[in-house]
């Protein structure tokens, strides 16, 4: 019998709101995250905006015990994941614990619990004063494993890496997982908390940011003729993934079904993707023939719209090399425009919103957008939500290095 993958819970924490449903009311609305750093003084800084998580007070949910021994970004984890799992209604037996697994990724993992030890060591020349639960604060893989930990899960807790494809790419493997018969259900999704001096420079010394400073709510403008680059973000997105038949005999709701999943290189440079989109054209494609749907079948795309020069002339190319002129009939949307771009969260957290465009037939817009670019001549779903028949949706992600992803969601 041939398996299915099917989407039972959603979690996630964004720079929109703490929920699933909030964050989908502002993106409905569409609403900015994106405002002043607040995490630490960029005021003499040449990039003084992201989209930070708002009114983040994580006594909410953490003891003071258990803060000191979780990065910022398992924090956001693991609230993604306890939302997801309430609700899909997942109670693990003992018989099912070995035939679940934990795939949430990081790009960078714990990058403040590295910047605080660095600078703990350069102020009191002692290294005996770094934290002993340093590893598993910084590892990319560290999240997961708390997850693994919280809810008793024995299967695979493990990442791939993909810089901003790194939540796609784990949705994806847990997908191929069950498909190949070796989980029945999995936690799956990306983290980020990379709002540090570090990490925005190292983005703004390759070009990759805004510097709309004194408008932060416009920086972002995904395809617009005016756009200069991205606006970093942090949050988490949790997917609960399993089995139809399995998902069916324990009575779960059904969002929507996984259908497909394709990755590739493009083998091309380190930081700039392939121009023509050959790259993300191919795993369009994989994706496609893996969903075993055809290029009239797809109705809506949340793109990876990074806002930046590059990017969003190559998707608009690889879109248009995979759908010839059916590409101009197909709403494509960034909602980066209003969550800002979360790296290794993002690509989990545009899962998320496909399967509820799924749900609401609605395509989420693209803010900001005054002036197309004459590059990017695709209908990108300008300002305001829009109400469209959808049976099958795409979400690309696409990584510095060349690392493509991409999901296909179904109606069921």
């Amino acid at each position: 019998m041939s398996r299915r993958v099917v989407v039972t819970g959603l979690g996630m924490i964004t720079p929109l709101g703490h929920t699933v449903k909030d964050t989908w009311e502002a993106i409905k609305a569409g609403k900015s995250g994106a405002g002043p750093i607040t995490r630490y003084d960029a005021s003499e800084h040449t990039v003084r905006i992201a989209a930070e998580i708002k009114n983040w007070d994580p006594l909410v949910y953490f003891s003071k015990k258990e803060l000191r021994r979780h990065d910022l970004y398992q924090q956001f984890i693991k609230v993604a994941a306890k939302q997801a799992i309430e609700h899909a209604g997942l109670e693990l037996t003992e018989e099912q614990r070995p035939r679940t697994g934990v795939i949430i990724g990081s790009s960078v993992g714990g990058m403040k619990t590295i910047t605080d030890q660095i600078l703990l060591i350069d102020r009191t020349k002692d290294m005996r004063k770094v934290t002993p639960f340093g590893v598993p604060m910084l590892v990319t893989n560290g999240g997961s494993n708390q997850v693994s930990i919280m809810i008793g899960a024995t299967g695979p807790s493990m990442i791939p890496t993909s810089a901003c494809s790194t939540g796609t790419d784990c949705i994806g493997s847990a997908y191929d997982m069950i498909m190949s018969g070796r989980l029945d259900r999995a936690l799956a999704g990306g983290s980020e908390a990379p709002i540090l001096p570090l990490g925005i420079a190292a983005f703004e010394r390759v070009g990759a940011t805004s510097h709309r400073n004194d408008d932060p709510e416009t920086a972002m403008r995904p395809f617009d003729v005016s756009r200069d680059g991205l606006v970093f973000a942090e949050g988490a997105g949790v997917l609960v993934l399993e089995e139809f038949e399995s998902a069916k005999e324990r009575g779960a709701t059904i969002l929507a079904e996984l259908a497909g999943y394709g990755a590739t290189s493009d083998a091309f440079h380190v930081t700039a993707p392939e121009p023509e989109g050959r790259g993300a054209s191919d795993a369009i494609i994989v994706a496609m023939n893996s969903a075993q749907v055809n290029t009239e079948d797809i109705h809506y795309i949340n793109a990876h719209g990074t806002a930046t020069q590059l990017n969003d002339t190559m998707e608009t190319k690889a879109i248009k090399n995979v759908f010839g002129q059916h590409a101009y009939d197909i709403p494509v949307s960034s909602t980066k425009s209003m969550t800002g771009h979360g790296m290794g969260m993002t690509g989990a957290v545009e899962a998320i919103f496909c399967v509820l465009a799924l749900r609401e037939q609605v395509a989420p817009p693209t803010i900001n957008f005054s002036e197309a670019d004459p590059e990017c001549d695709l209908d990108y779903v300008p300002n305001v939500t829009r109400d469209i028949s959808m049976n099958c949706v795409i979400s690309n992600s696409f990584g510095f290095g060349g690392h493509n992803a991409v999901l296909i969601f179904k109606k069921i």
